[in-house]
């Protein structure tokens, strides 16, 4: 078991990993094989899946949501089976677990493929929940769609979940995960900052609206 802070190669290998899978830009990816040009150059510029649903491709818009969720919960699953033993176990604070988790997100916000210009994170960090603990994805997912369904705004909902995150691991017994989603979700809110800015205004596009 690696302790809390110590530097191993096993923690080194898992947040490569983390990153790796979380750089894969699969919204650019889906569609440009689906001959609809480059998806950074319409609405937000964003690579996740709400800009995605802007080319009014509903299946690839799906399909992106959940690709970017995949790449955030298999690092984290292969962290666990790889360098964490039993995989019951919970992993400590920076060890392999948690680094996966933050390795994936850091490389979908800043993939080495597109410059380092990605999306902000909030599908990849629903992903990551699930790997880190079900019941703190369940209450990522639980609060994101609802306040997708009553607000009908995507980043607010993104914003509220990646919160709660941090929250949820806490309340729910598993406080060994609250450093580093705490991290991602000062890393989220900074990168929607200009998204805060226009909640405030009252001027943030809701989902199905022109950006």
């Amino acid at each position: 078991m690696v302790l809390a802070g110590e530097l191993t190669i096993a923690t080194l290998y898992a947040a490569l990993l983390g990153y790796a899978l979380g750089s894969v830009p699969f919204g650019l990816l889906l569609t440009r094989v689906a001959g609809l040009g480059d998806v950074r150059d319409i609405g937000s510029g964003n690579i996740g899946a709400t800009n995605v649903l802007r080319t009014g491709n509903k299946g690839l818009a799906a399909a992106t949501l959940l690709l970017d969720l995949a790449k955030g919960f298999v690092p984290v699953f292969l962290a666990w089976r790889l360098f964490e033993q039993p995989m019951a176990m919970p992993g400590a604070a920076f060890g392999p677990v948690p680094l996966a988790a933050a390795g994936a997100v850091i490389g979908h916000c800043f993939p080495v493929w597109l410059g380092f210009k990605g999306g902000k994170g909030v599908a990849t960090n629903a992903g990551v929940g699930f790997g880190l603990a079900w019941p703190v994805g369940l209450a990522y997912a639980l609060v994101w769609i609802g306040v997708l369904a009553l607000a009908r705004i995507s980043s607010l909902a993104g914003m509220s979940a990646v919160c709660v995150a941090a929250v949820a691991a806490a309340v729910l017994g598993y406080p060994q995960f609250v450093p580093v989603l705490a991290l991602i979700a000062g890393l989220v809110l900074w990168l929607h900052r200009e998204n805060l800015r226009r909640l405030a205004n009252g001027t943030e596009p809701k989902v199905g609206s022109e950006k």
